[in-house]
């Protein structure tokens, strides 16, 4: 298959799916005997037998970080790397895109899918559960709050004073956190490590970072944990966000296969090396968390499609006369736009 009819494909398939599906952050920590499944009794799925399907099954989020469209264009930090591993391994990609967190290691697991590429925090009990392959990055745990009204006329020590500045003053004061996830778990750690209370409000599963940040800006909550590195690119966007009450220490990022697959680990752990020799892995790196014009460009954007299924400006014009070539009006908008990009 052609690299233009593989592109094809995966843009097909993707935007005709009007794309609506959450990014998950972190992963349940509650680990019951019942969810560990013996390596002799996960799927039988290795390196081999991926090479001799052709497929390299790979399950992520959809955020503005990972993977999304952008001028019909799939973009994201987890689906270049992808798309360069599935190269590597000379393997077709096919991408899963998880509709909530269980979904991931379940998909995973059940052999649906042969990998999960996103930024997951490895964890004692988690490991219980997948392999992790070496770490893409690392980073921490921050509070994401509002800066105080007038914060712009303000020295750095006064905004110190009308917000959260210590894990401390958590105490009795509500961070909203979907259930389940790291940082929940990085709550209820701080609980017994400071001997008081932090009250914790879930907020829904199908809500992703970004929208969790955003009601963050929009005063629809006081307060949110996410990673650094997520908070700090949507700082970038919206300055009323403080984020430096750090809450965690510094926390490895990476991906997983089934704990019964040591080929294909083994295989990505030694693609991951080289990669890390690169200087296109830190490029790749910066461009989705450290540019903030391309970032703010993406996310003011029409034709980001978390923000409208537009794909360029010309769509009403295409859609109207592609039928009367044969042609599939997506894929003729997509490289349009993908010129503009």
């Amino acid at each position: 298959m052609s690299a233009v009819s593989k592109n094809f494909n995966i843009l097909s398939f993707f935007i005709a799916s009007a794309i609506t599906l959450i990014s998950c952050s972190g992963g349940g920590e509650k680990v019951t005997e019942e969810e560990i499944i013996p390596a002799d009794e996960l799927p039988t799925k290795d390196l081999a037998e991926i090479k001799e399907d052709g497929v390299l099954h790979a399950i992520t989020t959809y955020s503005s970080t990972s993977y999304f469209l952008y001028k019909g264009m799939p973009m994201g930090f987890e689906y270049e790397l992808l798309s360069r591993l599935a190269k590597h391994l000379d393997l077709e990609l096919k991408i899963t895109i998880a509709e909530n967190f269980d979904d991931l290691i379940t998909k995973l697991n059940q052999g649906e899918v042969d990998l999960i590429a996103y930024g997951l925090t490895i964890t004692e009990p988690r490991q219980k559960l997948v392999s992790f392959t070496e770490y893409h990055y690392v980073t921490h745990q921050t509070l994401v709050q509002r800066m105080p009204e007038n914060w712009r006329s303000l020295p750095g020590y006064k905004i110190d004073k009308n917000v959260i500045s210590n894990t401390l003053e958590l105490i009795d004061d509500t961070v909203w956190v979907r259930e389940n996830t790291s940082y929940e778990q990085r709550l209820k750690n701080l609980q017994d490590e400071i001997g008081e209370e932090i009250p914790i409000e879930h907020i829904e599963g199908n809500i992703n970072t970004d929208e969790i940040i955003r009601m963050v800006v929009n005063g629809e909550i006081d307060r949110t944990v996410a990673d650094y590195n997520i908070a700090s690119i949507s700082k970038t966007y919206y300055p009323i966000l403080h984020i430096n009450t750090r809450v965690s220490f510094a926390q490895r990022i990476a991906w997983a296969v089934r704990k019964n697959s040591p080929d294909l680990l083994k295989a990505i752990n030694s693609w991951i090396a080289k990669e890390k020799k690169s200087d296109d892995y830190y490029v790749i790196y910066n461009k989705y968390f450290k540019n903030t014009k391309a970032y703010r460009r993406r996310v003011q954007s029409d034709f980001f499609s978390k923000n409208s299924n537009k794909i360029s400006q010309y769509d009403a014009i295409i859609k109207e006369n592609a039928a009367k070539i044969g042609w599939d009006w997506r894929f003729l908008c997509s490289q349009v736009s993908r010129i503009q990009i």
